[in-house]
């Protein structure tokens, strides 16, 4: 027999699995605030911090939005882009380890536990596995606001250019700095929807060119 305290626990663990946005406050995060809020102006985005400081959870939190398109819902004070119908979004980690070790986490929630991440897992219609990486996830299908169903595609640098070639994109997410070649693709990718390109990541490489791009005048001042 289950107890008050164990129904109680059980009830609780069930609403944060189906509403996980609600469990995130960003009031105390200004830097993190201002970069979700600059995607309403700007298309091209970079947060560039030191690790463990929120960056990756900040770029789940706004994808699962736009993937849900239940801003209200969710975050009744967000001031970013809006999307008002099904959107195509990608998330791309350096190695396709990392895109299911990080960016799968973060959105999905561990291997076994989907609906656990950023996505409120009432709204994961399905997903699809990636070949040849065991657990890794390539696609997450989620029912969309409008109706319909929005997609984010799970993607590395280690697949090389040519998997970043083809179909248009709403949004792409690059967790950790792209090859000059790779995010020169992304931006064809968006070109024709207008859609948002959001980096974060650590400089571990300097002052790359990509770096310099984001940064006033293309210099550190």
């Amino acid at each position: 027999m289950i107890d008050a305290a164990d129904q109680a626990f059980l009830e609780e663990a069930e609403r944060r699995a189906a509403y996980p946005l609600r469990t995130y406050s960003w009031a105390d995060y200004r830097k993190h605030l201002e970069c979700m809020a600059a995607g309403r102006e700007h298309r091209e985005r970079l947060m560039i911090a030191a690790n463990r400081v929120g960056k990756t959870q900040m770029a789940a939190y706004e994808w699962a939005l736009h993937l849900t398109g239940q801003y209200d819902r969710y975050a009744p004070w967000w001031t970013g882009r809006r999307f008002t119908s099904p959107v195509r979004l990608w998330a791309a980690g350096d190695t396709g380890k990392t895109a299911r070790d990080i960016l799968q986490v973060a959105l999905l929630g561990p291997h076994g536990q989907h609906g656990t991440g950023m996505i409120p897992g009432h709204l994961i219609e399905r997903v699809t596995a990636k070949a040849g990486l065991p657990d890794a996830i390539e696609s997450i299908y989620v029912k969309h606001e409008s109706g319909g169903l929005s997609v984010v595609q799970l993607k590395s640098y280690d697949q090389r250019r040519e998997a970043f070639q083809g179909t248009a994109q709403d949004g792409i997410w690059l967790d950790e700095e792209p090859p000059e070649d790779i995010y020169t693709e992304c931006l064809l990718r968006t070109m024709t929807t207008d859609g948002l390109i959001l980096l974060t990541f650590t400089p571990l490489m300097g002052l790359t060119p990509l770096v310099l791009s984001f940064l006033p005048g293309g210099r550190v001042e």
